[in-house]
Formats: structure tokens, C-alpha cells, sequence
């Protein structure tokens, strides 16, 4: 199952040096606040993303309206590209000779309308890469996935219970929903009603159960939430008040393929690893991590199904086995430096980043640094960071969610607005040297001004204290 896990993390205390200019400056509607200018978030958001491969990252997740993906079927003429490709190389028989024992709510064309949510997947590579092989090995990579996370696992021997004597990879999607559960119960609430952040943005509807339903078995409010951000035009309401729509529409794969194209930091999108979009950092080369399937395995489930100790586990002996099957069945080749297996992988969550600086984050958290430039010594921004948080690097707008959600509900911190322009007084020309005075400014003690032709100098702390008045000031 997806799981999101949000981490508590206390850093010591360490000083920074202000990446970059920010005005910070105390708020007139609110004595305990502050306001930023849009302007310096973005520049701030701007440079710690800089790296292409975030565009790169952002690329895939873009979405179609859903009200062109409602009209997608087998065979339409206006169905988008992507979608005509899938048609040509896993066609609807393909799908049939696969899902022989799915559940009804699975269908070839809720496969096609999910897939056609996403432009990404299955779309058109310009860098020579095949884009037909590529598609192909996707579809082959999930519904190995499938058939572990809602197959049917009955022995081809088996007859009684498997009378048509189907290869195990052949039982894709048998579940809909988690085993035990139905709709009308409420469960999987941990973490719900809880006076934070997260519910803030993914609050928790009354008697609904947020257990797993779909072929990749979304669970938890977090997961419904941000599912439903990306299928609804960042309204996380509607998954969140009505998750069985997860089971009972094209939802059911969509969340599957949302999965897929997903990047959940330090981990790569699925996509990434199998298109080689992605390049290994050296520690996890150092750590036995590359391409092949096994690195999928690690993506979905690696705490639980990669390592040494998990070899002969059955989870991951499956995975390999439906792969395996899958793949000779289909025709996919498999290259030199893949690796079917991630037994010989450290898993993602115990593998050791601290200090890393070829490994690029996907989250935004709080930066606890200390500033000594700005009010309070607090940065006023937000940093990216290795665990997943409810602010994603790749969706417009979190950066400033972060900055201004996670300040205001952590105690001791200040509140910040964020306005579009903050104005700011022409200052003085410099003397001996000497900058000119900036009330909107930060000083500290054996800082130097110089104010109406005069040079002054900060006994302690200081931010609108005028010169000449005395004060923090000689």
C-alpha cells in the first residue's frame, strides 16, 4: 500500500547566512505576525529548485481535464495520443487475456481513461528513446505490481479454485477494496482530527473509511486527499467526503498510474527508472541501487521487500515471479545493468543521505535554521527535505502553503501574510562607507548605519529603532 509517513524532526540549533534578500517586516493587521513579499518566495523557491530535473519531474505529473478523459474509449478517434499507443501495443485482447479473474469494476476502457489522465505515461519521447517499448514495459512493470497487490495468488494446480489453470501473473486486480473491509466503514482515521497542518489541508469527512481500495490499494485520509488534488483541480474534498469512488470508477487505476509517475523523494517515479529518465546518485550505486525491477519494488515497498533478510520473503519473490512471467510472455528485454531483484539493495528507508548533494528532494518542510539578519533569528522560508510532508516541490503554489501554513501552527513562531509587493523608502546615500539606515531592516549589536549624515552604531538587537532617538543606538 501507498503509505505517506510524516516525521518529527528536531535539529539542533545551526546558523545560516541569508541565501538571498528577503524583506521581512511586521505585519500592521496582526501584532504577532509578519508579512513577505510573493515576490521573494518565489525567488527563494526558484533557487532551491533549480535543477532541471524538477521541471523534468513536474513534466509528468501534469494532468488533462476530466472532461476530456470521461469520453475516452477503446477505439474513439479523439482519444489523445498516449492513449492510441496503449491501444496499439497492449490492445483490449491483452487486457482480457490478463484480467480473466478482475473484478468488474476494472475495465480496458477505466484503463485507458486513467492513463489518458496523465499525458505522461505512455507519451511521446523526442530523444530517440522508443516510446512504444517504453509504454509497453510500464504496462508489463504495473501489472506485475497488480498482481501482487490485488491478485488472485491461486497455483495454476489448483483447479477447484482456478479451473481455467491461469499463471498467477495472469490474476491482476481480483480486489477492489482491502480484504475485510466495505464501503460504510469507518477505518484507517489514524492521524484524523488531529489540530495540524496536514488536516488543515486533508481533513478527515466524518464515518468515512480511507482503507485501501484501487489496484495500487490507496489508503489513509493524506493519500486521498492529495489524489484528489491531482484528479479535481487541487479540491481534495471530493476523494476525502467520498473515497469509494476510488473503488467504482476510473479512479481505481488512475490512483495506480498516479503512483507510477510519482517521485516520493529520495525515491524516483517508477516511470523514471524504467525510461532511464533518472540517474542513480552514488549512494544509492554504493547501496546496489540501479535500474531494473528490483529498484521498483524497493520504490513501492523496499522497508518491507528488499535487503538481504527479505530474499525469500514471499512479497517480493512474487513481484519477481509475475515480472518474470510477464516479461518473457511479452517479449521485453531486459538490459545488461537491469536487475530483477533488490535483496541485494538496501532499502530506501534505511539507506543513510545526510550529506549527499547528488540526490534532489521532492517535499517542503520548515527551515529551523537560524537567521540572525531577520526577526527573531526565524528564516521565514521553507527548505526541501528528505520525508514526505503535504507540500510537494512539484505542485504550484505549496512553496508558499508551507511558508505560510507551517509557521503559523508551530508554537513560538510567528505567523506570516504574504502580499504581492512590499514598498519600501529610498534610502540615504552612504557615508564614509557607511550604508544608509533601513528601517525594514534587521541589525545587530556592532552593526554600523549611517542616518542624516551621522554614523551609529547597535548596541543589541535592533529593527525600526531610529538612530537618533537612542535607544539600541550610539
Amino acid at each position: 500500500m501507498f503509505k505517506l509517513r510524516y516525521l518529527s524532526v528536531f535539529m539542533g540549533l545551526s546558523f545560516s547566512m541569508s541565501s538571498m534578500a528577503m524583506t521581512v517586516l511586521p505585519d500592521p493587521d496582526n501584532p504577532s505576525g509578519y508579512i513577505v513579499s510573493r515576490v521573494d518566495l518565489n525567488a527563494a523557491e526558484d533557487k532551491k529548485t533549480e535543477s532541471p530535473m524538477y521541471d523534468t519531474w513536474a513534466k509528468a505529473l501534469e494532468t488533462r481535464p476530466n472532461s476530456i478523459v470521461d469520453v475516452i474509449q477503446a477505439g474513439a478517434f479523439v482519444n489523445p495520443e498516449n492513449v492510441k499507443r496503449v491501444e496499439r501495443v497492449f490492445p483490449e485482447a491483452e487486457w482480457n487475456f490478463l484480467t480473466q479473474m478482475a473484478a468488474p469494476e476494472y475495465t480496458y476502457d477505466r484503463l485507458l481513461q486513467a492513463i489518458g489522465k496523465f499525458p505522461a505515461f505512455c507519451g511521446e519521447y523526442t530523444d530517440g528513446r522508443d516510446s512504444e517499448a517504453i509504454c509497453k514495459k510500464s504496462i508489463v512493470t504495473a501489472f506485475a505490481h497488480f498482481a501482487q497487490e490485488t491478485g488472485g495468488h491461486i497455483d495454476k494446480d489448483n483447479i477447484s479454485d482456478n479451473p481455467q489453470a491461469l499463471e498467477e501473473w495472469q490474476q491482476a486486480l481480483v480486489h477492489v477494496r482491502e480484504m475485510g473491509w466495505s464501503e460504510g466503514q469507518e477505518g484507517y482515521t489514524t492521524g484524523c482530527g488531529q489540530d495540524d497542518w496536514q488536516n488543515a489541508r486533508w481533513p478527515c469527512a466524518s464515518g468515512q473509511g480511507y482503507f485501501g481500495r484501487g489496484a495500487k490499494q490507496l489508503s489513509y485520509h493524506f493519500n486521498y486527499g492529495a489524489f484528489s488534488e491531482v484528479m479535481f483541480d487541487g479540491d481534495a474534498t471530493v476523494l476525502l467526503n467520498n473515497p469509494g469512488l476510488v473503488a467504482d470508477s476510473w479512479l481505481n487505476l488512475a490512483s495506480a498510474i498516479w503512483f507510477f509517475l510519482t517521485p516520493q523523494a529520495p525515491k524516483p517515479a517508477m516511470l523514471h527508472v524504467i525510461d532511464r529518465t533518472w540517474t542513480p546518485s552514488l549512494r544509492e550505486t554504493d547501496a546496489g541501487i540501479g535500474y531494473g525491477f528490483g529498484t521498483t519494488i524497493n520504490v513501492i515497498n523496499g522497508g518491507i521487500e528488499c535487503g538481504e533478510q527479505n530474499k525469500d520473503k514471499g512479497q517480493p519473490v512474487n513481484r519477481i515471479r509475475y515480472w518474470e512471467g510477464l516479461s518473457s510472455h511479452y517479449e521485453v528485454p531486459v538490459e545488461a545493468d537491469e536487475t530483477n531483484t533488490c535483496w541485494q539493495q538496501t532499502p530506501y528507508g534505511s539507506l543513510n543521505l545526510n550529506g549527499a548533494t547528488d540526490v534532489l528532494y521532492t517535499n517542503w518542510d520548515g527551515n529551523w535554521k537560524y537567521y540572525p539578519d531577520r526577526p527573531g533569528g526565524v528564516s521565514f522560508e521553507c527548505e526541501l527535505v528528505g520525508f514526505q510532508t503535504a507540500y510537494s516541490a512539484l505542485v504550484p503554489g505549496d512553496y508558499e502553503k508551507c511558508v505560510t501554513n507551517f509557521y503559523g501552527s508551530h508554537a513560538n513562531w510567528p505567523e506570516i501574510r504574504v502580499v504581492d509587493k512590499i514598498e519600501t523608502e529610498p534610502t540615504e546615500p552612504p557615508v564614509n562607507g557607511i550604508g544608509a539606515w533601513d528601517a525594514n531592516k534587521v541589525y545587530n549589536k556592532g552593526d554600523k548605519v549611517s542616518y542624516n549624515g551621522v554614523i551609529y552604531e547597535a548596541l543589541w538587537w535592533s529593527q525600526g529603532d531610529q538612530p537618533d532617538l537612542g535607544g539600541p543606538w550610539k
